[in-house]
Parts: C-alpha cells; structure tokens; sequence
C-alpha cells in the first residue's frame, strides 16, 4: 500500500529551527512577521513563504491567521500562569512568591526569540478567537493581585497588583524603544524589587 501524499510541497531552503517541527517553525515566522512588519500586513502566504513551504502544508497545521496568534500570546502568559499555581503549593512567603514570579514573567517575556507581547494592544485581540488568552491573562493579573495582597497584608490589592502587573509587562516597550537591555535575570530581579517595595514589603 502506498503512502498518504505529503502536505504541501518540500520544505524550501534553509530550516528556520533544525531541532524544531513544522509547526514550531511556522509559528517562529509568524512571530517575526507579526511583531516586525505588523499582524494586519502580514499574510498567511508570508508566513509559508517565509517557513518555505506552500500555503496549504501551513493550513495543515493551522486553520487561520486568528489561530497562529492566539497560540503565539497565549505562549506569553500560560507559561507564567503555570508557575504561579506551582509557587502556590510551595512554603514560600508571600515576598518571595511575588519575587520568584516577576523574575520568572519578565524572563518568559524577554527570553522569548520574538518580542509578541507588543501585540497585546491589537484591536483584534477583543474578538471571540483570542478568548482563552483574554482569560488566561486575567488569572496571570489575579496570581500577582492576590500575592500583592499577601505581601501588604491586606484582604485585597486589586489596584497595587494591577499596578505590579503592568510594570512587569512593561519590559515588553522596553524590549521594543531601548537599543540595549540588561540581562533578563538583571532586569527580572530589578523589576522583582520595584514590585516588593509598590506592594508595601519593609525589604
């Protein structure tokens, strides 16, 4: 019996990430095109040009444009949102389980090949296809209100956490407007701080 037909056409060129799958690769172009030319300009076809491959072995893996960004932000967060309940099951004080969790985020956010984060302001991202990521990022922002509230010893700190919360996700417009940054352990731990002394901890 003869085999099924492969997808698409022969990988073209170059692999973008030789250890990585098709699928990994596709989504590594969508994330430069759409964080260096913009999500509006850039096609599907861009994308399976960029990859190498025709547009259908891309349709393979993904059904839309919609569905390749939401996968990208949600890579943003849910990383961040899984160590977050992790920390929660540790004997840590609530200083440093914020500590740990700044240090860990502004690392997911920096360490990441492309800076996605900056499209979190797309019009696009209200819309029905990026309602997981809506609502994972809320719980990311309701980890680091209850750890605020933990740290300053209060019932809730819905403000202060929210504030801890953009400041963490600011390192995200540094990445973009500064020519060069600290190191991400550098940058994390100094966000770390801030975060403590905005949350009201003596150290």
């Amino acid at each position: 019996m003869s085999s099924a037909p492969s997808v698409g056409r022969p990988r073209s060129g170059a692999r973008r990430l030789p250890a990585g799958t098709a699928r990994e690769e596709i989504l590594d172009a969508a994330a430069e095109l759409f964080s260096e030319r913009g999500y509006a300009a850039t096609s599907t076809r861009m994308i399976a040009e960029m990859v190498g491959v025709r547009q259908a072995s891309l349709y393979y893996h993904f059904s839309t444009k919609e569905q390749i960004l939401a996968e990208l932000l949600e890579s943003t967060v849910r990383p961040s949102l899984t160590y977050a309940e992790q920390l929660a099951q540790q004997a840590l004080s609530p200083a440093d389980a914020l500590q740990a969790l700044v240090r860990y985020d502004v690392g997911i956010l920096l360490g990441a090949r492309w800076n996605v984060g900056i499209l979190y302001a797309l019009p696009e991202i209200a819309t029905e296809p990026f309602t997981r990521f809506r609502a994972e990022r809320e719980q990311l922002r309701s980890a680091y209100r209850r750890l605020v509230a933990a740290v300053a010893g209060t019932p809730t700190a819905d403000v202060t956490g929210d504030l801890v919360f953009g400041m963490v996700e600011s390192v995200i417009g540094m990445r973009r407007d500064l020519p060069a940054l600290p190191p991400p352990d550098q940058l994390g731990q100094s966000v770390a701080d801030a975060a403590l002394r905005l949350a009201g901890s003596p150290r």
